[in-house]
């Protein structure tokens, strides 16, 4: 909100080894005309000096660089200059592990870079997206060694929850929302289905660190996937995906499609998909993100019966989407983060 009081342009430093990188990103920023390239840096120790002299609002930083990599120095960054950060990562695995460090380490969102399938014209809307949300982001220092490695899950119930499914929608911060969510979810909790906007591979590596955190199974979805209780599914990045129903069993369908909000997968999507299959035996939920997805679904699950929530304000990286879904009606709860877990399984008891 600041910038836009300020009625200025969002300041952006590119940190990126590769000449090609840089000036195809700024090439592709120059289009949006609420964005300024403020300056590029080949290497962090260049970027130190240029994020004092320029003060910019938004950083992209590449991982792999020469000298210092990309983690390490913002690791430094978050602990003595906390600002909004994007990560800009190749479409691998590796890429993807890497990626997933740097938002523990403090990184507000994540993008792949151009390359093959992946054109720079499809990255510059949503770069620039990423941009307008980190810089109303919170950035705050992340020290992960001081988590515990469990936490304790809050209370299972001992009903019969095969009829019960979970929707979980976000985007900017919400890979460590929905981390805190699910790892305070007990063994015995009902299917969950989860659009997160993410690349591809990155989804991967987003599972895979959840599985081995939560007390049940947390996976990327596979198109017929079959949702039920002790499982959590999570679209993969470019891909939008549905819950279905076939007689007492829950599925989902994982396909392409046109981006809807600028997004695939979309929460409107997936949400949409549970109102229709699941009705009242669902439950609602999102979380902190940019712009409006999943606004219009949660409504929808709302209007047919399914208890719904929204992440608070004060918890959210961005207050965007449970805003949104907020003023149309479709929120019955708002909560701070660390009390969805317990209400969820709650509403499901209940």
């Amino acid at each position: 909100m600041s910038l836009l009081q300020r009625n200025r342009p969002i300041k952006v430093l590119i940190v990126d080894d590769s000449a090609v990188v840089r000036q195809v990103l700024s090439k592709a920023l120059s289009q949006a005309a609420d964005i300024e390239v403020v300056g590029t840096a080949t290497d962090p120790y260049v970027a130190r000096d240029k994020i004092v002299k320029l003060e910019p609002d938004v950083i992209t930083l590449d991982i792999e660089m020469p000298r210092m990599d990309g983690i390490t120095f913002l690791k430094k960054l978050m602990q003595h200059k906390p600002m909004p950060v994007i990560i800009l990562s190749s479409l691998t695995r590796k890429g993807g592990k890497l990626a997933l460090e740097a938002i523990e380490a403090g990184a507000v969102e994540v993008l792949s870079k151009p390359g093959g399938s992946y054109s720079v014209g499809e990255m510059a809307e949503q770069l620039a997206d990423k941009i307008r949300a980190a810089a109303r982001a919170r950035p705050l220092a992340r020290k992960a060694a001081s988590r515990p490695a469990r936490v304790q899950p809050v209370a299972s119930t001992n009903l019969d929850l095969t009829n019960k499914v979970v929707a979980i929608g976000a985007s900017t911060g919400g890979t460590e929302a929905i981390r805190e969510v699910l790892i305070r979810l007990p063994a015995s909790v009902p299917g969950i289905v989860i659009v997160q906007h993410m690349p591809p591979r990155f989804t991967t590596a987003f599972a895979e660190r959840l599985n081995g955190l939560c007390a049940f199974e947390v996976r990327e979805g596979q198109d017929g996937d079959a949702v039920y209780p002790g499982r959590c599914l999570i679209a993969p990045g470019n891909f939008h995906m549905m819950l279905r129903r076939s007689g007492a069993r829950y599925y989902v369908n994982v396909k392409t499609g046109p981006m809807v909000h600028h997004q695939r997968p979309s929460v409107d999507v997936l949400f949409r998909s549970v109102a229709k299959a699941a009705g009242p035996n669902a439950v609602g939920v999102i979380l902190t993100g940019m712009g409006a997805d999943g606004a219009e679904g949660l409504l929808l699950m709302r209007q047919a019966g399914a208890p719904t929530l929204g992440q608070d304000e004060a918890t959210c990286v961005v207050y965007g989407m449970p805003k949104a879904a907020y003023e149309m009606g479709a929120v019955q709860k708002q909560l701070p983060l660390e009390k969805i877990p317990a209400e969820i399984m709650r509403l499901v008891g209940g």
